[in-house]
Formats: structure tokens, C-alpha cells, sequence
């Protein structure tokens, strides 16, 4: 893994495709309406008889200001008491969901994003966790991976010791960029001091991994601005570190709109603080982990990929991908065994549904026996960098070249380019089509050809 990338611009510039991210396969894109609630309980009722353990996303969609570039599901308020009505239906969720399941199912794994989790109140917050602990079964020894998204501008060391209080032991933190120009371009005003008060307030409380997020493609970032924000980044020393690309769509979200495109740094200059951001973060220790991600080389994400154990779900990179996935909140998706189901992205109809003790369940997907074959290429190809055909063959009963004998001329257009190594017995992918990793996964994607690409970013 010490060659873990090699730059190659001429390889990018021609497979620097639009496509997934592959948080899933198939992806959300493939979603109807034909998928309910009734799905969700058979789904429920399969996780508890084989007793697997669980991960629990929670979505909080409140935000205070609004950030330009921002593509989540949220609702920007500045009163403080919407969020009560919506802490209610979801405990309503909570009860739903929980009451299919076996009390003795772990929880191993929490995740609180938004919106700006921390827009909750301390005791709204209290009383979230509380209501979680009571029907689900949440770990007490600090064992589990319990992470929160954090906005050091709704932070403070108080916030800090309640979130380690209530068993969460991971924060990620959104930063995007520290250069004062930019961050007016976005309407995201945050110091450096407001992010190192946060950080060092999960250092002393002991959180076990930080993770910083960062944003290349924002208006008026240079590759020489945002090198300095990488720099000043590096000094905090996270544990992990994303590294998104901006994807300027706005005809797709609306606040996007106010983001002046002229502004927008050239393809040219992107791909140079890409460049440039892998060498410091390489430079600085830091390993990559794939789609964005790098991790210092003692971090779990690092180990698993080592150990070939590293798996990719919802919340994207993770050790936890046998878990069964339940989604709470707003717009949240579930993945549990082959079915994906998604709630209503309205907040008054996610509300409404459950004022009437119905989940808000709309839409989703319930994988066939080709979706698995191709998740588990995919899964394979964008966590190891590799497929081993035997691994294939023996999992699904079925020969590898044989099934997917029409994509080998596209297979081997791509090893006479140098993005992957070929043979009869696996794939495996070149330090040079490492950052292009999604694009090899396209290839095995069944459904791209049926798909508007203009819904989906750049790999880079």
C-alpha cells in the first residue's frame, strides 16, 4: 500500500467520468415507490431471527445559516423550536422500527448527521439518546463506534463533554476550507481557532477518531489558497480526512444558485489541488483510503483495508458493513439484507405519516440475484482495489468471465491504459487508477446506461 496512488494526468483526463459514488449498488438513483412499509417489516423480521447486529443512522435536517454549496437534506431555521415536534415523530419511528427487532441485537454502530446535529439542545439531544438506549441495544463499554456530525460554529466544550456523556466516542467535523474569501463565497464563516476548540476539546475528552472534511472546487479557491488550507489541517493532525470534490449543480439544489459560477476554479486548477493535497497529506503520513478518503495509518479504516476487511455502505467507508443498517430521521435510508428502502424526503410528510403511527417509508429497491454478484464486484473493486474470481465464483455459483464476458473488451481497453492489472484470475487496480476507481466500478454497473449522468459528480 506504500504506492498507494500514482498521478497520471492523461489517464484522468480521459476517465474523469461522471457516475456513483457507490454507497451502495445498486444505488439510490434505482429507488421507486414500490418499496413500503410492509417490505420494511419482513426485512426487520428476517434481521431478527439471524440475530445480526445493528448500525443506526440518525438524520437531523435543522441548520442555523445555510452553506452555498451544500447538496444535504435540510431545513435552515433560526428557530430553535421545530426541532421538538420533529424529536417527537421520531421517537415515534423509534418505537415502530424497534419493537421488530430482538432486544439482545448490539447496536455497533451510531451515526448522527443533518443538517447540523448539534442545533439539538442539551437536553433534546439527552433526550434522543435516551429514548435510543431504551429500545435499542446500545453498547455501555465504549466498544461501539458512536460517531456525530459536529459544526464547530454550534460547538463549545460543554457541547463536547455532553456528546462524550451520552457514548459517542467519534466526531466529524465539517470545515470545507479556512481561506476567508472562500468561506464568504459559501456564507460558511468559521475560524481556524473555532475548529482547533472542538478538536481539542475531543482530545482531552478522549474521543477515539477525529475526521475533518474538505471541500476542492469551491468558488475562489486556488490551488495555492487551498494548499494552505491543507497545511493548517495537517498541524490538527486528524485521524481521517475527506477530501470532496464539488459538484456545481444547481439545477438540482437550489442554494447552489447563489454560488456565482465565474467564481468556480478552472478543471485544470481542481485536478492541480487534488494533486497537490495528495502529495502534502501522502508527505504528512497519511495513507489513502479510496473515494476521497485517507486515514493515518494506524486508524481502523487503514487496518481493514490491510486486512482486506474493509466494507462500504450508506455512511460510506466502514468496519462495519455485516451490520444491518436502519435509517431514522428525514430522508434517512436503511439497507437491511437486500432491502434498501429510503424515508420521505419531505419533512411534513416524514411527520405526517408518523402522526398517523405509519412509517414514513416511500421508496427503495430489494436486490435480485444479479444486484448481488455485481455489489459484491463493486464492493470489492472500491475497498480491497482488487477482485479476486474465485472469491466471485465459490460466493454466487457462477464463472467469472463467463458472466460477465461482455464487459472484458472494456476490461482490457482499461489494462492497455494502465488503470488495471488483468488476468484469468482477478482485477486488480494500478496505483494510477486508484483515484479512478469509480470509473472502473461503472463497469459493472447494470443500470448507468438507463441513467441521466448529469445527476451525478465527477470522480474528480
Amino acid at each position: 500500500m506504500l504506492d498507494a496512488i500514482r498521478w497520471d494526468t492523461d489517464l484522468i483526463r480521459r476517465y474523469d467520468l461522471a457516475g456513483p459514488r457507490y454507497t451502495s449498488y445498486p444505488t439510490a438513483a434505482q429507488f421507486d415507490g414500490h418499496v413500503g412499509s410492509f417490505d420494511l417489516f419482513h426485512a426487520l423480521r428476517e434481521s431478527r431471527k439471524a440475530l445480526r447486529p445493528l448500525s443506526l443512522y440518525v438524520h437531523v435536517p435543522f441548520c442555523a445559516n445555510i452553506c452555498y454549496y451544500c447538496a444535504c437534506n435540510k431545513v435552515i431555521t433560526k428557530d430553535r423550536g421545530r426541532a421538538q415536534p420533529y424529536l417527537q415523530r421520531l421517537e415515534q419511528e423509534i418505537q415502530l422500527i424497534s419493537c421488530h427487532l430482538d432486544p439482545t441485537q448490539k447496536v455497533e454502530q451510531l451515526h448522527f448527521g443533518g443538517g447540523t446535529p448539534t442545533f439539538l439542545s442539551h437536553d433534546e439531544l439527552r433526550q434522543l439518546m435516551a429514548q435510543l438506549r431504551k429500545h435499542f441495544n446500545l453498547l455501555d463499554d465504549d466498544s461501539g463506534d458512536y460517531g456525530i456530525e459536529i459544526d464547530p460554529r454550534e460547538a463549545d466544550w460543554s457541547t463536547m463533554g455532553l456528546l462524550r456523556e451520552l457514548g459517542f466516542n467519534r466526531v466529524s467535523i465539517g470545515l470545507q476550507d479556512l481561506d476567508p474569501t472562500v468561506q464568504r463565497a459559501v456564507n460558511r464563516l468559521q475560524s481556524l481557532e473555532e475548529t482547533r476548540a472542538v478538536i481539542d476539546a475531543a482530545r482531552t475528552l478522549q474521543f477515539r477518531s477525529i475526521n475533518i472534511d474538505l471541500i476542492y472546487g469551491l468558488p475562489r479557491q486556488t490551488p495555492e489558497n487551498f494548499a494552505r488550507t491543507v497545511e493548517e489541517v495537517i498541524v490538527l493532525q486528524p485521524d481521517r480526512l475527506s477530501v470532496f470534490n464539488y459538484a456545481h449543480l444547481p439545477e438540482r439544489f437550489m442554494p447552489q444558485r447563489r454560488i456565482n459560477s465565474s467564481e468556480l476554479p478552472t478543471p485544470a486548477q481542481k485536478l492541480e489541488m487534488l494533486q497537490r493535497t495528495i502529495e502534502q497529506l501522502t508527505a504528512a503520513g497519511y495513507r489513502y483510503i479510496g473515494m476521497d478518503h485517507f486515514a493515518l495509518p494506524d486508524d481502523e479504516l487503514a487496518i481493514a483495508q490491510e486486512e482486506s476487511t474493509l466494507q462500504r455502505n450508506f455512511q460510506g467507508y466502514t468496519t462495519h458493513g455485516h451490520c444491518d443498517l436502519i435509517g431514522l430521521g428525514v430522508s434517512a435510508i436503511s439497507q437491511i439484507g437486500d432491502l434498501y428502502c429510503q424515508n420521505n424526503s419531505d419533512l411534513n410528510h416524514y411527520q405526517n405519516a408518523l402522526a398517523t403511527s405509519q412509517l414514513a417509508t416511500s421508496r427503495g429497491l430489494l436486490c435480485n440475484a444479479d444486484d448481488r454478484v455485481r455489489r459484491a464486484v463493486i464492493q470489492q473493486l472500491i475497498c480491497s482495489f482488487n477482485v479476486e474470481f474465485a472469491e466471485i465464483e465459490q460466493a454466487f455459483n457462477i464463472d467469472f468471465r463467463g458472466y460477465f464476458g461482455e464487459l472484458w473488451p472494456q476490461l482490457q481497453t482499461m489494462a492497455k491504459d494502465g488503470l488495471i492489472e488483468l488476468d484469468s484470475d482477478r482485477i486488480i487496480v494500478l496505483p494510477a487508477g486508484r483515484l479512478l476507481v469509480r470509473s472502473v466500478c461503472m463497469v459493472f454497473d447494470r443500470y448507468l446506461e438507463q441513467q441521466n449522468r448529469e445527476r451525478f459528480s465527477k470522480v474528480i
